[in-house]
């Protein structure tokens, strides 16, 4: 995995959660505006539309970067829009990552290099 493709999936990685606890928290204010004066929901919902269209942005590099299948790419977007998906998705790409990095010292230790 060259360097490019691992920053993008790393970007994706480090705006699900955020967007993620976003979306709760869009939820959680958008019911309080329903059942007290309390009205959090313009704020919310600009600091959650930020994150998505981040999140969707990143979403398309790593999957340009990466050459997903489509069922792969359709699962990290429908992870973007479930409340909780965000969660799912960084938990994944970690391993995802953590699986490309072995790979590649798995590789080095098979040509003789050594990486210091």
């Amino acid at each position: 995995m060259d360097i490019k493709t691992a920053t993008a999936l790393r970007r994706l990685r480090l705006v699900s959660a955020p967007e993620a606890i976003s979306f709760l928290l869009l939820l959680v204010c958008s019911v309080l505006k329903r059942t007290t004066d309390f009205n959090a929901v313009p704020v919310m919902g600009m600091i959650h539309g930020v994150l998505f269209i981040l999140y969707v942005i990143f979403w398309a590099d790593a999957w340009n970067r990466t050459k997903w299948p489509l069922k792969t790419g359709a699962l990290y977007f429908v992870l973007s829009v479930l409340p909780t998906g965000g969660f799912f998705a960084e938990r994944k790409l970690r391993r995802e990552a953590e699986d490309a990095v072995i790979a590649s010292r798995a590789r080095q230790a098979k040509d003789g290099t050594v990486n210091a």
